[in-house]
């Protein structure tokens, strides 16, 4: 959250010059008033209506404006008559010593005033009245890093995620560790198994309490944080491991090594509601958009897919879902998936070693709007929930952060602290902090999108209460 830029301050009031009244009994749009050249009573009190300025007829010289008038006219009615330079002269002459050096016709009391540019005016008290918007200040260096003993060195993983009561979840090897980012203390979830282990993946539930586990064996497993207590198993839904998940209200979407993409409704108990059959490696990236309509999916098999809700019931074949738009254009496997908030049909995909592209796409046309060559491998990207920026996470070479102005895509700055690939990133309930783990087994927190407004918004909660109330009979 850019809660630190300057706000705009409010542009100053330009005071106009009240409009001066029109002359009455004139219509709309009409000729203006001219008076006749021809000699008659004087009226020296002349006066001038706004712009109109009325001819002061005591400054006059009739004969003169007579002979202005109508000696070009001789002119024009002879075209063909030869002038001598004698007579030429003689003119010449003859109107310098008549005109005495005058050319106009009519004559005005007062000099008209200068038109005022009040256009102009305005314009420039308003470009003086908006500062220019400072530029945030980006620390370079990480807020706080923490040691991650036993992570996973697998870019098909998704081993980090943090919730919305502000709790980060970690795996390190078969252990499932919580951190509260706001009294920084560390407790211990669940250690599983040597035969279910390690875990491969793990993701909060909306409400922030509950949390599913992917495990190596290619069971799930559902968690009350706040009791420590295992509410339900998921089994034989995949064939292999879990790697990647996704939440969209109550159906936990799972992706496993076999291929498969499968909706489970934790309401029920037989909670396999839909299958999306895609891709032909393993699902190492799944993100539901904002608006819970849009399913995104990557594979090792270097595909992208989107499958669309409205299609689940439409569109089926023994159980299987059709997906909306299947996406060749990565060279490489996608993992990092990320959907742009203040565009709901706006994707960000990134591509592996092979591809090391960032590809944004519209998700109702399937169109690839634009790719940029990172020049190395996209583990994880992010979107600034307040700007108009994106964050990537990368490998090899240079093991860093970079982030993005979008959509001209300007790199802003690049973090560096890192020593191996930033495999996975999650990002703070309040969009600022970014927490980043990776293969040399730290955990660093940065610092990248602001601080936090003076007054957030108070999280609604309500809708996520109720999800798990089932869960009382259910083992």
């Amino acid at each position: 959250m850019d809660a630190g830029s300057n706000s705009i301050s409010s542009k100053k009031s330009v005071s106009r010059r009240a409009a001066a009244p029109r002359p009455a009994l004139q219509e709309a749009g009409s000729r203006p008033y001219m008076p006749p050249l021809s000699s008659g009573p004087r009226n020296p009190s002349a006066k001038c209506y706004g712009d109109r300025f009325i001819p002061e007829r005591s400054a006059m010289d009739m004969d003169l404006a007579h002979y202005l008038l109508t000696e070009p006219r001789k002119d024009k009615e002879n075209p063909a008559a030869a002038v001598s330079p004698a007579k030429e002269a003689y003119r010449r002459l003859l109107a310098e010593k008549l005109l005495n050096n005058r050319t106009r016709i009519l004559a005005f009391r007062n000099k008209p005033p200068e038109p005022e540019n009040t256009l102009a005016d305005f314009h420039s008290d308003a470009v003086q009245a908006k500062p220019a918007k400072q530029r945030r200040h980006i620390p370079q260096s990480s807020e706080r890093t923490l040691d991650a003993p036993e992570l996973v060195d697998d870019y098909y993983l998704n081993l980090l995620d943090w919730g919305s009561s502000n709790v980060l979840s970690i795996a390190l090897g078969s252990t499932v560790y919580l951190w509260d980012a706001s009294s920084g203390s560390t407790s211990e979830l669940v250690t599983v198994d040597e035969d279910y282990g390690p875990v491969t993946s793990v993701s909060w539930a909306p409400d922030g309490r509950h949390i599913a586990v992917g495990l190596n064996s290619s069971d799930v497993q559902l968690w009350d944080t706040t009791s420590n207590r295992l509410l339900r198993t998921l089994r034989g839904v995949h064939e292999l491991r879990v790697g990647s998940l996704a939440w969209n209200n109550s159906i936990l979407t799972t992706g496993g090594m076999d291929g498969k993409i499968v909706n489970n409704d934790v309401r029920i108990r037989n909670s396999v509601v839909q299958t999306y059959h895609g891709h032909e490696q393993e699902v190492c990236g799944l993100k539901w958009s904002g608006s819970g309509q849009q399913l995104a999916s990557g594979g090792n098999d270097n595909l992208l897919h989107i499958w669309d809700v409205s299609m689940s019931s439409s569109v089926q074949s023994a159980g299987r879902t059709q997906w909306l738009h299947r996406l060749q254009d990565h060279l490489a496997a996608v993992k990092a998936l990320a959907w742009c908030p203040f565009q709901s049909n706006l994707l960000a995909s990134g591509g592996g070693g092979g591809d090391r592209c960032i590809k944004f796409w519209n998700t109702h046309t399937g169109a690839c709007l634009n790719s940029v060559d990172t020049g190395s491998q996209v583990c994880a990207l992010l979107w600034n929930k307040n700007e108009r920026e994106l964050l990537s996470s990368h490998g090899f070479t240079q093991n860093q952060l970079t982030l993005w102005k979008y959509p001209s895509m300007v790199k802003m700055a690049e973090l560096n602290g890192h020593t191996s690939r930033v495999l996975f990133m999650a990002q703070s309930p309040d969009g600022c902090t970014v927490a980043s783990a990776a293969a040399d087994e730290t955990l660093r927190f940065w610092n990248v999108f602001g601080t936090p407004e003076a007054a957030p918004k108070a999280a609604a909660k309500a809708s996520h209460t109720g999800i798990f109330n089932s869960f009382n009979h259910i083992r």
